[in-house]
């Protein structure tokens, strides 16, 4: 019986016709096709959903290189030229229409650029403005990769990835949302002065209160691109230890108590939409770090307002130093927080996308 199956076996492969090995040949083809591209599909589908946020880190790493590279301020005009000239040029590219504000200071000619997406009827008055901004200058002796309130670095890359990310966004009836960058933040009379003339938000804030404009809420971005796991990363203000991390990998809310409410509401709305490790604060005026922001011009004319911020000085080593480059940067999770915000402005504004 055996040997019987061995010659049977032999027999019908002799004897097989060229037509059904070609067939079988054939069938392999047709599965070894159908395996790859399954895996094609897979492999497609894996790059598709991580594409989004490696762009987004790619993008904003660009930013921060085209504006924070070297210092610029009124001190170094041309470089702080050229910082505005990235920003509007890449606006533009987004299809914005601008606006400038121009004014002196420091000796020089300088500006804020802002645009905005609005749902209001041709030619009349927002009924409730939302305000997103960030600086664009740099501190003396500093290129401004991150330092506080994105001199130029993450905080205005990012407020410049917020403008394309919303650029479809419909907030709702009556309501306004201007994407704002301010000059002269780091004017070295903005502590002096408690953010005087020169401060290039003081001049946007004041303008907005002499026109009657209602603005609901101010976020300002201060530094967003430095974070770490590691224990001891996060300094605190005194009195404050108990009561937040002291690993620094989270991004913070901060106002002063008559921003609370809004504290509160933003601190929610972007827990809702990430999971980036996220803390508010809401504190009276004189603890250290609350008013070191442009939110503080919104504040003077009885705007509500905050900054978001990866607590500056607190946290990041290179702080208004030389060391203060690109290439220090979290852009990873600087794109964490960029998603997060836009979702929540979407929120804030009551938005629909279009």
């Amino acid at each position: 019986m055996r040997k019987w199956l061995h010659w049977s076996h032999e027999r019908l492969g002799a004897r097989r016709p060229t037509a059904m090995r070609k067939l079988a040949r054939s069938h392999w083809k047709i599965l070894i096709a159908i395996l790859l591209a399954i895996a094609l599909a897979t492999l497609t589908l894996e790059t598709d959903s991580a594409a989004p946020a490696a762009d987004l880190s790619v993008r904003l790493r660009t930013h921060v290189g085209a504006i924070a590279s070297q210092e610029h301020n009124t001190a170094t005009p041309r470089a702080l030229e050229q910082a505005a000239r990235h920003i509007e040029a890449t606006l533009e590219g987004y299809g914005y229409r601008l606006r400038r504000q121009d004014y002196e200071a420091g000796g020089q000619k300088v500006r804020n650029i802002e645009v905005s997406v609005s749902n209001t009827a041709p030619g009349a008055k927002p009924e409730r403005i939302f305000i997103v901004g960030a600086h664009y200058d740099s501190a003396r002796g500093a290129s401004g990769a991150n330092r506080s309130g994105n001199d130029g670095g993450s905080g205005t890359a990012a407020v410049l990835e917020l403008a394309r990310l919303l650029k479809t966004m419909q907030p709702s009836r009556g309501t306004e949302v201007k994407f704002v960058f301010f000059v002269n933040e780091e004017t070295p009379s903005h502590l002096a002065n408690a953010m005087g003339d020169e401060v290039g938000s003081m001049q946007h804030a004041r303008d907005l209160k002499k026109n009657g404009h209602n603005v609901e809420e101010a976020l300002i971005l201060e530094t967003i691109g430095w974070y770490s796991q590691a224990r001891n990363s996060q300094k605190l203000p005194p009195g404050l230890e108990q009561h937040y991390p002291s690993t620094g990998n989270f991004i913070a809310f901060v106002g002063t108590l008559e921003s609370s409410a809004l504290v509160r509401q933003a601190l929610a709305a972007f827990k809702a939409q990430s999971d980036l490790p996220t803390e508010g604060l809401a504190a009276p005026a004189h603890v250290m770090g609350v008013t070191l922001s442009d939110h503080s011009s919104y504040n003077r004319q009885g705007y509500p307002a905050l900054m978001i911020t990866d607590t500056a000085f607190l946290r990041y080593p290179y702080y208004h130093t030389a060391e203060d480059t690109p290439d220090k940067l979290d852009y990873a999770s600087m794109a964490r927080v960029v998603k997060g915000l836009a979702r929540t402005m979407e929120s804030l504004a009551g938005a629909a996308t279009t």
